[in-house]
């Protein structure tokens, strides 16, 4: 049911270039519609204004034309000619009218001609506007001194004053050239973002799939898509770097895993059938107990690893007398490997050295040290090892120095990195190669770090840094304890 949602869900997307330009597209025309309508009815109010007050000037002028006597009103006779002029002028259409009514809003004059059923028809029942409001009139009184003795009305329709069909058009097209040209705009720039978008998603199908030979052949003017490329054909090289790590650290352990059960078994059968001699058969039981031994050490170092990466190990961060704790060490070590006699010189300026760290996991992390240089130490030369500890500002460090046949240059980089082991540790001695990877990240939980200052065919350096226990510290935990009240 789960599978068959996410299923419909994905079927109902759509492209970025249709999602943003669809969306825009309809924005636009809202936009536009909106603006248009206000300009529309701008255009319409100003013209029917203009309209109006031409229409007035028409009939101050006809007003002026007509003359008074016997107070009747006289109508000029080419009265005519001048409205069809002016009609010819102001481009008029069919319903334009003139009318000149006396003071009992009887008809004396009009252009075209109409009786007075069609006066009736044109104005409301008290003669002050027109009856239907699709049209447009205004009215001028005809006046002889203080008396006014008649009007003049000049009506035309509201459309003919307001909208052509040439303006409507001419509007339109200018509102659909905009909407179009912005539309063609974000089509363009949705365009140029999605298609990186989709090489760069089908790329990730690609190394999902287990290909991670991709190359991106993308090439934009923009930074932001330029880096987004940029890390992701950094990604895609360090997954194929990790991958075929990960493909050789997995042949790798498995062979170090069956190594030694192999040779117990081998071992141990042939005890079992008497294939050897009562002494040669304790001897293979050494051998057998050395490479069980072996095979322990090395599934512990793995199970330390993961259990490190997955954050389940504890790591304490409290005083610690580093000279003193360095020491003890080198004594324990010292006398669990007595039958090489190894030769270990400690070098610390006086007095104590505190560090803020976890006593146990500085002893892991020397202890792997020296067992690193032990059997990196060639076969028949003496052990060496040359202990040192010095101080900065705000650090503590532990360099471990042995006369071991040192780290060629080119694994120098990927030391630190897991299951990784060089060509000659492959061939001295066994092991999954976690041991400095488990000691660095030890190192890190404690605010420190673990680094190879140099290494030689006369031997190798590394560094144990670790940060210092300051005197603030001392002050910050007396008054801590100096104001916890004592319970009862």
């Amino acid at each position: 049911m789960g599978r068959q949602l996410t299923s419909n869900k994905r079927k109902r997307t759509i492209s970025i270039l249709s999602h943003w330009t669809l969306r825009y597209f309809l924005i636009l025309c809202i936009g536009f519609a909106i603006i248009a309508a206000g300009a529309l009815y701008w255009i319409r109010t100003t013209s029917i204004e203009k309209s109006l007050k031409t229409a007035e000037l028409l009939g101050w002028e006809i007003a002026d034309r007509v003359t008074v006597k016997d107070h009747q009103l006289q109508v000029p006779s080419d009265l005519n000619t001048i409205v069809s002029s002016r009609e010819k002028l102001f481009d008029t259409d069919q319903y334009f009218c003139v009318m000149v009514l006396d003071k009992n809003n009887k008809l004396v004059f009009s252009q075209p001609e109409m009786g007075q059923e069609d006066v009736y028809y044109r104005l409301s029942d008290d003669f002050l506007k027109p009856r239907n409001s699709k049209y447009a009139g205004v009215t001028v009184d005809i006046a002889d001194g203080n008396q006014t003795l008649g009007k003049v009305w000049v009506m035309q329709s509201k459309q003919s004053i307001t909208f052509s069909p040439e303006t409507i058009w001419f509007v339109a097209l200018i509102f659909g050239g905009l909407i179009l040209c912005g539309w063609y705009t974000i089509y363009l720039l949705s365009s140029k973002l999605s298609r990186p978008i989709r090489q760069v998603a089908y790329a990730a199908e690609q190394i999902r799939g287990g290909n991670y030979e991709v190359s991106l052949d993308i090439n934009t003017r923009e930074r932001e898509i330029n880096e987004l490329v940029d890390s992701f054909g950094d990604m895609a090289a360090r997954l194929r770097q990790l991958e075929e790590w990960r493909t050789l650290s997995l042949a790798g352990v498995s062979h170090e895993l069956k190594t030694p059960v192999t040779s117990i078994k081998g071992l141990v059968m042939a005890v079992r059938d008497d294939v050897v001699s009562a002494q040669e058969g304790k001897e293979f039981l050494d051998i057998a107990l050395k490479e069980s031994e072996r095979m322990e050490r090395m599934i512990a170092d793995l199970l330390d690893y993961n259990a490190m990466t997955a954050g389940s190990v504890a790591v304490r961060k409290e005083r610690t007398d580093l000279k003193l704790l360095v020491g003890e060490i080198l004594y324990q070590w010292k006398i669990a490997y007595e039958d090489q006699m190894p030769e270990i010189q400690l070098h610390a300026p006086s007095g104590s050295l505190y560090v803020v760290g976890d006593a146990l996991r500085i002893q892991q992390i020397v202890v792997n040290l020296l067992n690193n240089g032990l059997h990196a130490t060639a076969p028949g030369q003496q052990v060496r090892f040359h202990i040192i500890l010095h101080a900065d500002e705000h650090l503590l460090h532990v360099d471990v120095q042995d006369n071991g046949t040192g780290i060629s240059i080119e694994d120098q980089p990927n030391i630190f990195e897991r299951f990784y082991r060089g060509e000659l540790k492959k061939r001295r001695n066994r092991g999954l190669g976690l041991g400095l990877t488990y000691s660095r990240l030890l190192a890190q939980e404690q605010d420190g770090e673990l680094i190879l200052v140099s290494s030689s065919s006369e031997g190798s350096t590394f560094r144990l840094s670790l940060p210092r226990w300051l005197a603030q510290q001392d002050v910050l935990i007396s008054e801590k304890t100096y104001r916890t009240p004592v319970k009862a």
